[in-house]
């Protein structure tokens, strides 16, 4: 038997001596279709919002993390020197690209956030960014289906739509006709995207329409309708990561957040390997971040989750632990996830509302935590708001990431 030793593990000492990162700034453009801006300029507009709100200037920053997802959406598959494009200052700065399917920002803000952890660095520049719309619907279609398992699903109608259109028919299947709780998701995150002002759909559609199959709102894959899918979108995200508070503003400290936890964990790619109807990669994360954050989901004041599509929403609701599986059509009906109710899920409309270009959408998500955490969300602000989880996942809940965030 080992004698007991007194002294700190080494792992621990080292975490003992780690930086805190704290988010110091965040930028956002609009999303949506963006045919007249490049690339460049939606990082020069996304980057430089945070770099103002971190009272920074570019010389300030030791290394920048792109997220960009591409796969072919624009040709240039060599992007995170754009970045010095965009801001000229950042010439000779290191710039990293990170791709991770639908978590590709997220991985980014990994990757920053850890070098700023290390000591390595003193602040990061973390920019998404994706534009979708310059290909036709077959070639995105086409593009989205590599975030599956390629050797096996690349042939599945309906690009990821059809995927999830899979996930959501055996779903149904096995828990019953809940396609009037994927409309109520649908409502609900369209109803919210009103007040955001980054969002690419700000229209209150109505449960009706959402629960309707019509002309406008077409059958697209399995039982899934428009209404229940993310929308194609251009647009870009930033954060600034750092190790230390911004400088003051004259009324006193910048608003900054920090981070309760931080989880990644992934799972198996092929679909075959995994109960569809279960996101256990997902449900894993949830129960590490909560447990190393030492917080129950009461503890939450909001979530940002990864609405690619509505019933990837439902599903969430179960692997955060808010119902059993197969019972998350209950949260919905009842109201918990409302803006209103007990625990609000998308304030800012989620993917569903606000579009989904890729490589900006992990980074996007954080954003709209730091806001509401700031308590600068505007028409969105849920009041009083002191924690937030950031759910976001690549491919079928294969990467999984998740922030347990607060305000310092």
């Amino acid at each position: 038997m080992l004698a007991q030793s007194s002294e700190i593990p080494a792992r621990t000492r080292l975490d003992v001596s780690m930086n805190t990162p704290l988010i110091i700034g965040w930028g956002h453009t609009a999303f949506g279709k963006q045919t007249d801006r490049s690339l460049t300029d939606l990082i020069a507009q996304a980057s430089q919002q945070a770099l103002d709100q971190a009272g920074l200037e570019p010389k300030d920053i030791d290394a920048v993390f792109v997220g960009h997802f591409n796969g072919g959406f624009v040709d240039q598959d060599f992007t995170a020197p754009l970045v010095a494009l965009a801001l000229p200052e950042l010439r000779f700065t290191p710039a990293t690209r990170l791709e991770n399917a639908c978590a590709t920002g997220s991985a980014a803000i990994w990757a920053a956030r850890d070098a700023v952890a290390s000591g390595r660095i003193q602040r990061a520049l973390v920019v998404g960014f994706e534009k979708m719309t310059e290909r036709d619907g077959q070639t995105i279609g086409e593009i989205l289906l590599r975030c599956s398992f390629v050797a096996e699903e690349a042939q599945v109608p309906g690009g990821f739509a059809g995927i999830f259109g899979q996930i959501a028919e055996q779903y149904l299947e096995r828990f019953g006709d809940q396609r009037v709780a994927l409309a109520q998701i649908a409502a609900k995150n369209h109803a919210n995207g009103v007040a955001n002002p980054y969002a690419q759909l700000r229209k209150d559609l109505g449960f009706d329409f959402c629960n309707t199959v019509s002309d406008k709102n077409p059958q697209v894959a399995g039982p899934l309708r428009r209404t229940d899918c993310s929308m194609v979108s251009d647009g870009a995200a930033a954060l600034v990561i750092s190790a230390q508070p911004g400088p003051s503003e004259k009324g006193g400290p910048r608003p900054a957040v920090k981070w309760l936890s931080a989880t990644q964990m992934n799972d198996f790619m092929p679909m075959r390997l995994k109960d569809p109807t279960w996101f256990e990669g997902a449900s894993r994360a949830w129960q590490k971040g909560l447990g190393d954050a030492g917080l129950g989901l009461k503890d939450l004041s909001l979530i940002e989750t990864h609405d690619c599509f509505t019933i990837a929403e439902l599903m969430h609701y179960e692997a955060m632990g808010l119902a059993p599986h197969g019972q998350g059509a209950r949260v919905i009906a009842e109201g918990l996830t409302t803006k209103s109710g007990a625990l609000p899920v998308n304030p800012s409309g989620g993917l569903k509302s606000k579009g989904h270009p890729i490589g900006a959408t992990g980074v996007s998500m954080h954003v709209m935590a730091c806001l509401q955490l700031s308590h600068t969300a505007g028409d969105m602000q849920i009041q009083n708001a002191s924690r937030a989880a950031v759910f976001n996942m690549g491919g079928t809940a294969v990467a999984n990431y998740l922030s347990i965030l607060q305000a310092v």
